[in-house]
């Protein structure tokens, strides 16, 4: 589903210089690159739920200590008074509830979602299954770069973890756009060493940011 975060998130100056950054990487390549953007690759209900009964938890005890009638009878009631505003402000700051995912189940979810992506999209219908997906998920500031089989068969698919880990590092800085384009370009470099330009046979996958 396209939100407005995603469709805002790049300008479309910016959106522009990805298109291109693409079509000069893909120059090089018989290989096919493509991106994409979501606002989050989980719900993470589990993490959310937590967080609410700790967060209403937490505020029912400290109510109890400065009205100084600490009892279980006065405590649950607080919880459940406090447990809605808590579950609101868990909707209106949606990264809170990452605190409570962990780092692992951060993880597979964007890799998760990057794999469904890939099908969804049919990115993996290139003619000699040589399709890279850049992909990046928002809420939890991750990017997942997931290759075909073609590629896979002679790129490992751990080599290109740095790249998703300074591309990362970028959207957390504030540049995302300098930071996508310049991976962009570099994957293009690791492609064209394995997968140099042969006959063409169009553009298989879009340039333009995928949302």
């Amino acid at each position: 589903m396209i939100t407005k975060k995603t469709k805002d998130f790049f300008t479309a100056e910016e959106k522009e210089r990805i298109r291109q950054a693409v079509a000069a990487a893909e120059a090089g390549t018989s290989g096919e690159i493509a991106t994409m953007v979501v606002a989050e690759s989980d719900s993470y209900r589990e993490a959310q739920l937590l967080g609410v009964m700790f967060l209403s938890g937490f505020l029912a005890l400290v109510v109890s200590i400065i009205i100084r009638h600490v009892t279980i009878w006065s405590y649950i009631p607080l919880v459940f008074l406090l447990g809605l505003p808590a579950f609101f402000l868990f909707v209106r700051f949606p990264r809170l509830k990452l605190a409570f995912a962990g780092r692992r189940r951060l993880n597979e979810a964007v890799r998760n979602r990057a794999v469904k992506a890939f099908f969804e999209k049919g990115l993996y219908r290139t003619r000699d299954e040589t399709g890279v997906l850049i992909f990046i998920s928002l809420l939890e500031r991750k990017v997942w770069i997931l290759g075909d089989r073609g590629i896979n068969a002679r790129i490992r698919p751990e080599s290109w973890g740095s790249l998703a880990a300074d591309l990362a590092a970028g959207i957390r800085g504030g540049r995302a756009c300098s930071a996508l384009c310049a991976i962009i370009a570099s994957c293009g470099e690791e492609l064209g060493r394995y997968f140099p330009k042969g006959t063409d046979i169009g553009n298989e996958l879009p340039d333009e940011v995928i949302l």
